[in-house]
């Protein structure tokens, strides 16, 4: 018999920033905020770097890892993870960027590295037809009009990977320094359910003016939303990482250790057909069954929480009480990436 394959060296990080920073502080955070604190001590860890290529610093490590780290993050402490996860999109964006391109030349080093900090500003092109923010070629630039809904870890990220859609039905994206500046204002961070402490804020963009090498991308909005649904019917990894935090509530309660067995072995089986599916080759196949797949997880996700809030009893109900904290995450991450595919999916499961 071989012996165990030793955990990836980033994986061993993560689990250690959990267990002695991220969990323990948790309660914490999700009262009183992120601090940039936590956002260094995740790139201590290497982890704002784990897909980033390894010629520019990063760690170029394989799916499998960022996913695991991803889940021990959110599993640990999930404002913190949710500010973080918002860094890697550009990152990879910039990674697969053609080489020369200014954009690329000047932030990846930085970013890949962990030393700047990105954010994204463009989850509302999937409201389509719909124009949130609209962009519109200006003087050897582009200037962006329109309003961000949502734009998590305002006065934490260095820069933001914005995009707007043109009236010829074209994405431009293109990265902009994150704070206020003529053109761009940011609301007050907003009150929520969960999360509240990521520093989520609307941005009002009034003429905001990016030059033509701030440019990352420029892709017809159909060849965006074609590979953009795919992706998104995928289940998070956050959501294994929250399931599993409940779970080991839940194992650690009186009476509650084979409702916990049980719950473990169905998150096992849907973890590694999730994943599979993640990584098969062709990301416009089975997208039926990743969307199964994501609301058959979403389903457990809300046992788990809910069954740790039960064995916690009136405990479960303080504010500084684990099960509760869970449990709102999990009611966040329900939305968290949603398009509207991953909707309608979700209601009919619900309603079948």
């Amino acid at each position: 018999m071989s012996a165990p394959t030793a955990p990836h060296p980033l994986v061993t990080r993560a689990r250690r920033l959990a267990d002695g920073l991220l969990a323990p502080s948790a309660a914490r955070v999700d009262q009183e905020g992120v601090p940039a604190s936590h956002l260094e001590a995740v790139r201590r860890a290497g982890l704002l770097g784990v897909s980033a290529p390894k010629e520019y610093g990063g760690a170029g490590a394989p799916d499998p890892v960022a996913r695991a780290t991803a889940e021990i993050l959110a599993g640990a402490c999930c404002s913190t993870w949710f500010v973080q996860t918002q860094h890697h999109t550009p990152v990879r964006m910039l990674a697969g960027a053609e080489a020369g391109l200014p954009a690329r030349d000047r932030l990846l080093p930085a970013l890949a590295t962990g030393t700047s900090l990105a954010g994204i500003a463009f989850a509302h092109v999937r409201a389509f037809p719909r124009v949130p923010v609209r962009a519109t070629a200006e003087r050897g630039g582009w200037r962006f009009d329109g309003t961000v809904p949502w734009y998590t870890g305002w006065g934490l990220n260095d820069v933001m990977l914005l995009a707007g859609v043109t009236r010829d039905a074209e994405v431009v994206f293109a990265f902009a320094d994150a704070r206020e500046q003529p053109g761009l204002r940011a609301s007050a961070p907003m009150r929520l359910a969960a999360l509240t402490a990521a520093r989520t804020v609307s941005l009002e963009l009034a003429g905001l003016w990016l030059p033509d090498g701030a440019v990352l991308r420029r892709v017809p909005q159909e060849e965006f939303a074609r590979a953009d649904g795919p992706r998104s019917a995928n289940t998070s990894p956050a959501v294994f990482g929250v399931t599993s935090a409940a779970l080991d509530l839940l194992a650690a309660a009186p009476d509650a250790h084979d409702t916990a067995a049980a719950l473990r072995a169905r998150l096992d089986e849907l973890r590694g057909r999730a994943y599979a599916l993640a990584d098969h080759p062709v990301p416009h196949e089975h997208v039926a069954e990743r969307l199964a797949l994501r609301t058959r997880s979403y389903d457990l996700m809300r046992a788990a929480t809910t069954a740790a809030v039960v064995a916690g009893g009136g405990r479960a109900m303080s504010l500084d009480g684990t099960a509760q904290r869970l449990a709102r995450e999990g009611m966040f991450l329900l939305i968290q990436g949603q398009t509207a595919a991953v909707r309608r999916a979700h209601l009919a499961a619900l309603g079948g």
